[in-house]
């Protein structure tokens, strides 16, 4: 199997990295290793969508894969979920893109930019129709995330992304990530750790290390365990 391991840091895939052992250098953002019978090439993207969506479409030019994943941490917004927990997003979004209006928001659907299920979205979101249920990765908590340009740290926009979206988690990269599989008609999922609650911002409060430490643990079994 070829596999695509996107990153938007090598911090977050640290361990990973040092477990596949040796690799050949493809460019600046992409390593490819083989471990367990397996072609594994690794990207590092750099933080954010327009970074992701460039170097996976350059990624996606060069070769054709079986498989990609995107492996990150996240901030969640849903305290039942706790902190170094590992999950699957199965569904995704962009809730910035659109317009303010006064106080209101409106959507690119709300502005009649885009219909409710012009592919690939669904009302808006992005779903992984075929999520990943094999091995470690199929007994994963699915959660629904927002991927952002500027990630929460007031109470006031929290409350209110709260109210319109009612997202679990996010991240910086998710949904352009998703957007490029579904495009692609790519097999994928997106596993992320959580290393703090969405709240005005506190580096105190996060888990950096013990959300990678899980994440790359869950990582390394499922490709241990792939057949």
């Amino acid at each position: 199997m070829k596999i695509l391991l996107v990153s938007a840091t090598s911090l977050e895939i640290k361990p990973l990295i040092q477990a596949l052992g040796d690799g050949e250098r493809l460019n600046s953002k992409a390593v490819r290793y083989t471990f367990n019978g397996h072609k594994i090439d690794v990207l590092t993207t750099g933080v954010g969508m327009v970074a992701t969506s460039f170097w996976l479409g350059d990624s996606f030019a060069r070769a054709h894969y079986d498989l990609a994943i995107n492996a990150g941490v996240c901030g969640s917004f849903d305290r039942s979920i706790k902190i170094g927990q590992v999950v699957q997003i199965t569904r995704d979004e962009f809730p910035e893109m659109g317009a303010e209006d006064g106080e209101n928001f409106l959507s690119l659907i709300d502005l009649d930019l885009l219909e409710d299920d012009d592919f690939p979205f669904s009302s808006g979101q992005i779903d992984n129709p075929e999520p990943l249920i094999d091995g470690l990765f199929g007994s994963l908590p699915a959660v629904q995330a927002v991927t952002v340009n500027k990630v929460h740290g007031n109470e006031l926009s929290i409350a209110a992304t709260q109210k319109r979206v009612q997202p679990q988690v996010e991240s910086m990269e998710g949904a352009a990530f998703m957007y490029a599989c579904r495009i692609g008609r790519l097999n994928f999922g997106q596993i992320r750790a959580v290393s703090n609650y969405v709240e005005r911002r506190n580096r105190d409060n996060w888990e950096l290390k013990k959300a990678v430490d899980h994440l790359n643990a869950a990582l390394i079994t499922y490709l241990e365990q792939l057949a």
